[in-house]
């Protein structure tokens, strides 16, 4: 006997607990927004120094606490999102396009 659509609606109720842009539980989502609000008003405070004449991203990475973790973090997911990418558009190229990244694959 098929099962009702409540089901189908435990998965929504799921989602709704965490933030979709993140993927995190709510809970969880509250926690970061306060330690992402430290990490941007440390950054914005550096930027807004007027005594800084050159912008060090090094700098900010080792002295704004979390700030490196939340940055592999994030240059991770973007790692997986640009893999998804290529994997999407290898169907459109030819063969020669296909030979040719091979080998430059094979040449790092």
């Amino acid at each position: 006997m098929p099962r009702k659509a409540a089901s189908a609606n435990s998965g929504e109720e799921t989602k709704k607990d965490t933030d979709p842009l993140l993927d995190i539980p709510i809970k969880k989502s509250e926690d970061e927004i306060g330690k992402l609000n430290r990490m941007l008003a440390s950054v914005l405070n550096y930027l807004s120094d007027d005594e800084v004449e050159e912008i060090d991203i090094e700098y900010l990475l080792a002295n704004t606490e979390g700030l490196r973790d939340w940055w592999d973090k994030y240059r991770e997911n973007n790692k997986k999102q640009i893999e998804e990418e290529i994997k999407k558009s290898l169907g459109s190229l030819s063969l020669e396009e296909l030979e040719s990244i091979r080998e430059q694959i094979k040449g790092k």
